[in-house]
């Protein structure tokens, strides 16, 4: 057994080698920055930017804190859109920071506090953290440990890392609630509540609550004092709040819970036979949940049980696409304007873009458009869509696999289309479509600049150049496009592009973070 072990814990850190080869060589020191890209001047090609602001509304739920910043898809309508600034193209700069916690370091996860500083999501083969950021320098001014996954060590002992990059599990799909404080569910089964503070000798995460709901959640999962389970592992893969307050969490195996703050108690039913691998989106009204099988609009009923309202199935296709990360839609549920809610599915030989009405009661049809999205056997929508008003942006990610398995970037064939609601709700039409290769980050929507924000890769010269790309958001041309780095180290592995408040760029990737700004850096 011990010698099974080591050898698949040397397999797995021969796999993550693949990580750490590239141009740029990684600091040793834990949480130091990647070398030599602290200033790229004229790194970005295309004239700068002249904001173009296209007005936008963005409802607050009362119960996350600020919509655009309190989780991994802005907030409870998962809609990927900044009504502030972005990059402009302009002496633009970059810094970057090595994940604090090596082998691995991927910061996965990123919301802003009031503040302004950053909340980050750090996942890595030694354990999973909380980190505390400064806004643009990424000076680590806390750091919070969590549990490991399962999945991890499922990882180690197989020589799988599909187990690990297919796990949504963990606490990554967190949020940031209306008092700043994290909310999200561990590896070992429990909803906590983290609050940050500043002390007298420095900034600290703290535990606020912890509500343990293993007893809704079986965990006979394979781990290193638990070689030969027996029964189901099912992680929590993510939690947002209703409008009520209710803190709801979903599993991987088709498990909807809630939590009542007040008293702690936790009611679940279970979705049989079904998956949920990606978040799920709320508003004062309803809870919106995904599966591998039918998309939900829900509620709790007055003991908090999650209860079904209306239930909308959808083509799964015939099996898991390369590109997807599981088998059926891999979007999160994005809410449209007031009345809209939009997925894609996973149709053959295309995905469909599909819009529903989410009213509790829909008189005739539910379904307002099936849009076919990019080519036939070449279409796979496994990041999330970005909504504003009536538009939705969708980004193909047929071809890609992860940083860890990923052998030829030219594969991921690319594209990213923008398709409107009509005004009058009787269909769809694609406004435009870019062949921009964004084959792995959910792409970001500037309302202030009017820009669609895209993190690229391209084969120059006989290597795979990593780009924040911006479109025009009214037309899909290309704006402008900075260059971030050279090699695997600089894929983002289904991590976000995120905006904080000030216009800056942060882009998650398998060994840290970047960020990108248009003025000089801090002294």
């Amino acid at each position: 057994m011990a010698r099974r072990l080591l050898l698949a814990v040397v397999v797995a850190l021969g796999v993550l080698g693949l990580a750490t080869s590239g141009a740029l060589l990684l600091s040793p020191k834990r949480g130091d920055v990647l070398a030599g890209i602290d200033h790229v001047p004229g790194a970005t090609s295309g004239s700068p930017w002249t904001p173009q602001p296209i007005h936008v509304e963005i409802g607050q739920h009362p119960f996350l804190a600020a919509s655009q910043y309190s989780n991994l898809h802005g907030g409870g309508g998962n809609a990927d859109v900044n009504l502030g600034p972005g990059p402009l193209g302009r002496n633009t700069y970059l810094h970057s920071r090595r994940g604090t916690n090596p082998p691995g370091g991927m910061i996965a996860t990123t919301v802003f506090t009031r503040d302004g500083n950053l909340i980050s999501f750090v996942g890595a083969f030694a354990g999973f953290e909380l980190d505390l950021l400064a806004p643009r320098s990424l000076h680590l001014l806390a750091r919070f440990d969590l549990p490991q996954r399962p999945s991890t060590f499922a990882a180690v002992v197989t020589g799988n890392m599909d187990r690990v990059m297919a796990d949504t599990s963990g606490g990554a799909y967190f949020y940031l609630d209306n008092e700043d404080r994290v909310v999200l569910a561990d590896a070992d089964q429990h909803v906590v509540r983290i609050g940050h503070r500043e002390l007298d000798s420095g900034w600290e995460f703290y535990v606020a609550d912890d509500w343990d709901v293993s007893a809704h959640v079986p965990n006979d999962c394979l781990g290193p004092k638990n070689w030969f389970p027996e029964g189901e592992c099912d992680p929590i893969t993510s939690v947002m709040p209703d409008g009520n307050g209710r803190i709801w969490w979903v599993t991987l195996h088709g498990r909807v819970g809630t939590v009542d703050p007040r008293d702690g108690t936790s009611r679940s039913m279970q979705f049989a036979g079904e998956q949920i691998q990606n978040t799920f989106a709320a508003d004062t009204d309803q809870v919106y949940v995904l599966t591998d099988h039918a998309l939900y609009g829900m509620q709790a009923d007055d003991d908090g049980l999650p209860t079904v309202i209306w239930r909308q199935d959808y083509e799964r296709g015939g099996g898991r696409k390369v590109g997807n990360a599981s088998y059926g839609s891999g979007t999160s549920p994005t809410l449209v304007g007031d009345d809209w809610i939009a997925i894609a599915d996973n149709g053959d030989p295309r995905d469909q873009l599909l819009v529903y009405r989410r009213a509790r009661d829909v008189e005739g049809e539910r379904l307002v458009c099936a849009v076919p999205l990019f080519a036939d056997g070449h279409s796979a929508v496994e990041l999330s869509l970005v909504a504003w008003n009536r538009s939705i942006v969708a980004a193909n990610s047929f071809g890609y696999w992860n940083a860890y398995q990923q052998r030829d970037y030219g594969e991921a064939v690319g594209g990213i289309s923008r398709i409107d609601v009509r005004e009058d709700g009787s269909g769809c039409d694609v406004v435009w479509t870019s062949d921009a290769r964004n084959p792995s980050s959910v792409v970001r929507m500037s309302a202030e600049a009017g820009l669609i924000y895209a993190y690229t890769v391209d084969e120059r010269e006989g290597t795979d150049v990593w780009s924040l790309t911006a479109l025009d958001a009214r037309t899909g041309e290309g704006a402008f496009e900075t260059r971030v780095g050279v090699g695997n180290r600089f894929d983002n592995s289904w991590a976000p592009l995120t905006i904080g408040p000030d216009g800056t760029a942060y882009i998650g990737i398998v060994t840290g973070m970047i960020s990108l700004w248009d003025e000089p850096p801090p002294s």
